[in-house]
C-alpha cells in the first residue's frame, strides 16, 4: 500500500514539474474583443482562434463578444479588453491611441471591398437606382456596412436617411443578406470578405442576393491595442501570437476556418481609402 503511495507522489510530482512552465504562463488570461467583423458568432470559428492564440501566448484566452462596434470599441478604451478586432473605420476614429497589432490578409492581400447587394431578379445597377427604397446597413461604425455607400451619397450632395425610403442596421453583416434575401428590405451594404465567405459555407443564402457594385479596396479590418499598452507583455503576447498564426496547427486551423491568409503586420497607410471617405462624409 505504502508503495503504491509512493509511486503515485511521484508520478504526480513528475507531472507537476512538467506542466509548471505552461500553468505559470496561463494564470492570467489576455481578453480580446471582438465585433461582427467575420461570421457572426460562429462557434467553431471562434473556438479554433482561441486556441490559436492560447498556442502562440501560452495564455488563457478570453474572448469577449459584443453586438455593436460602439460597444467593443468602448471595451477597449475603458481598458475592459487588452486588444480588439475592429473595422477600420472605429480604428481611425480612434487613431491617436490607438495602435495596429497587424492586418489580416485575404487572397493575397490585407485589403477587401464593400458591397452593394439586391435581391437577384432587383433592376437596378447602382446606387443610384435605389432612391426611395429600404437599405439595411450593418453597423453604424462599420466601414464596408455604412461608411462607404453614406460617403458615396456624401459625395453627390444626397444623405442615407433621405436618400432611402427607410434605413435599418442588422447589427452583422450575414444579417444584411439575410435582410435582403428575404425581402426585409431592397438594397444592404456588406462586408465583401463576409459576403464571399458566404458565398461559400451558405451558398443558397448568398445566391439569394446580388452584388451590383463593389467598393475600391479599403483596409482589412484589423486587430489594434491601446497606444499606452504597445510593448506590455500581454498585448506583446498576443501580437506574437496573431503574427505567427502560420507557424503552428491551431493558427493555421484558425486561418482556414476564417478563410485568411495569415495575418501581417500592417501599416496605418492601408486606411488611406477610409480616412479619406471620413474625410468626404464629414465635408
Amino acid at each position: 500500500m505504502s508503495q503504491t503511495l509512493t509511486r503515485r507522489q511521484m508520478i504526480g510530482s513528475a507531472l507537476g514539474l512538467a506542466l509548471r512552465p505552461r500553468l505559470a504562463r496561463a494564470d492570467t488570461s489576455l481578453r480580446l474583443g471582438l465585433t461582427p467583423v467575420f461570421l457572426d458568432n460562429d462557434a467553431v470559428v471562434i473556438a479554433r482562434l482561441r486556441d490559436a492564440l492560447a498556442e502562440g501566448t501560452g495564455q488563457l484566452i478570453d474572448l469577449v463578444q459584443r453586438r455593436t462596434y460602439a460597444e467593443v470599441t468602448g471595451l477597449l478604451l475603458e481598458g475592459g479588453v487588452d486588444a480588439a478586432w475592429l473595422c477600420g473605420y472605429p480604428y481611425l476614429q480612434h487613431e491617436n491611441i490607438l495602435s495596429l497589432l497587424g492586418v489580416p490578409s485575404w487572397r493575397g492581400a490585407p485589403l477587401y471591398q464593400s458591397y452593394l447587394i439586391t435581391a437577384p431578379d432587383d433592376p437596378a445597377s447602382g446606387l443610384a437606382d435605389l432612391r426611395g427604397g429600404v437599405h439595411a446597413f450593418s453597423d453604424p461604425d462599420s466601414n464596408s456596412g455604412w461608411l462607404v455607400t453614406a460617403s458615396d451619397l456624401s459625395r453627390v450632395g444626397e444623405r442615407p436617411e433621405t436618400f432611402f425610403r427607410r434605413t435599418m442596421f442588422a447589427y452583422g453583416h450575414r444579417n444584411v443578406v439575410r435582410a435582403v434575401a428575404s425581402g426585409l428590405s431592397r438594397s444592404g451594404s456588406v462586408d465583401g470578405y463576409v459576403w464571399e465567405v458566404l458565398a461559400q459555407l451558405e451558398p443558397d443564402l448568398a445566391r439569394a442576393t446580388k452584388v451590383i457594385t463593389k467598393s475600391e479596396w479599403l483596409g482589412f479590418p484589423p486587430f489594434v491595442a491601446l497606444r499606452e499598452r504597445i510593448g506590455t507583455s500581454p498585448v506583446t503576447a498576443l501580437q506574437d501570437a496573431l503574427l505567427g498564426m502560420t507557424g503552428t496547427d491551431p493558427g493555421r486551423a484558425a486561418l482556414q476556418s476564417l478563410q485568411l491568409d495569415a495575418v501581417t503586420p500592417g501599416h496605418p497607410g492601408l486606411f488611406g481609402g477610409i480616412r479619406a471617405r471620413m474625410q468626404d462624409l464629414a465635408g
